[in-house]
């Protein structure tokens, strides 16, 4: 009796994250709304898929990890990309490429003091950039200093490399310029680039020459455009682009919190980059490089390039009137049938 009941708890496993069901439905109900696919971070040891990042770190190294991985991923584990390796010895040449330092902004942070009107000179240099990065940094507008106002912008390169970077003179008057993060004083503002202008050349770079509204997910000219908080910067910049373009840190499912809240960028880069940002007065370059160093490694993430698995299109790959069919199945067979409700950057390499 009891050999059988294990058996069917078994069977009723599901082949992703491990959890039990009494019934076969109830597994197969679990497979349908749980989105499990090959592009969940995955446990190196047993193999078990977590929804987020943070998930897989309480699993490794939380107050209560498992006992068998954990020990495992102290020996031979990164902190970092939460990847295990071969031996101890693997594991000390990884750490030397996985842990990043803080990106050096000083040149960065004197140009922009001169406002940086001509900064389209940078922009010729990274025409072939297919994957910019942008950061706002905001001033207040309004009676009580609470009006976000974009007062500075800066766009990079995938190599890090500033495109365009300038002050911003805000269309109403400023307030509050919270000089303590943003560093920003009022003589900078004074003879600064007017915001219409600023949004034309930013607009007219990512488009990268497609008009707006032709702009495809794939196979297109326009740039993907990566950022932490983008469309708060966006609106504030009055530019439009299409989502599917859009790699936000702080949206994206895989870099969420178990709560499904978002991180900081800098709590990201601490976790997952191993340095420090906004220590201090806020640099719209370090963000941006802090953003561009997590997509990519994202992006990076070593999953089967399977784009029909990982892409988000909704679609139901449980139906009712497969139901009998489905509870026949074995738990690797049904997770076979299961996709992304996401879209996966890896599929962007």
């Amino acid at each position: 009796m009891d050999n059988r009941h294990d058996s069917e708890s078994v069977r009723n496993k599901c082949a992703a994250c491990f959890r039990q069901y009494n019934k076969v439905e109830h597994l197969v109900e679990h497979m349908r709304v749980s989105f499990h696919s090959v592009h969940e971070p995955k446990c190196g040891v047993c193999q078990k898929h977590c929804r987020f990042f943070e998930s897989l770190r309480e699993h490794l190294i939380g107050p209560l990890p498992k006992i068998e991985c954990a020990r495992v991923f102290r020996t031979r584990g990164c902190n970092l990309c939460l990847n295990i390796f071969e031996s101890p010895n693997a594991l000390r040449t990884h750490r030397a490429s996985c842990q990043l330092s803080r990106a050096a902004s000083g040149l960065t942070s004197r140009m922009s003091r001169m406002s940086l009107q001509g900064s389209s000179d940078y922009g010729t240099r990274n025409q072939g950039s297919q994957v910019v990065a942008l950061a706002c940094k905001m001033v207040g507008g309004g009676s009580d200093g609470s009006l976000d106002l974009c007062a500075r912008v800066c766009v990079i390169g995938e190599d890090e490399n500033v495109i365009f970077q300038t002050y911003i003179k805000p269309q109403i008057p400023v307030t509050n310029y919270r000089y303590e993060t943003t560093g920003i004083r009022p003589e900078y503002l004074r003879d600064a680039m007017a915001l219409k202008q600023a949004q034309r050349r930013i607009q007219d770079f990512l488009s990268n020459g497609e008009p707006i509204w032709k702009i495809r997910s794939r196979g297109g000219k326009a740039r993907i455009l990566v950022g932490h908080g983008l469309d708060h910067d966006l609106e504030c910049l009055g530019v439009e682009y299409p989502e599917f373009l859009i790699r936000d840190t702080a949206i994206y499912p895989p870099l969420m919190r178990t709560s499904k809240l978002s991180n900081s960028l800098k709590y990201l880069t601490q976790a997952y980059l191993g340095y420090d940002i906004q220590t201090g007065t806020h640099d719209p370059y370090e963000d941006c490089v802090a953003a561009m160093r997590i997509y990519i490694r994202m992006r990076s993430q070593n999953h089967p390039r399977d784009f029909a698995s990982g892409c988000g299109e909704s679609r139901n790959n449980y139906p009712a009137w497969r139901q009998r069919e489905l509870e026949k199945m074995t738990p690797d067979a049904l997770l076979e049938l299961s996709a992304s409700d996401y879209y996966c950057w890896c599929l962007d390499s």
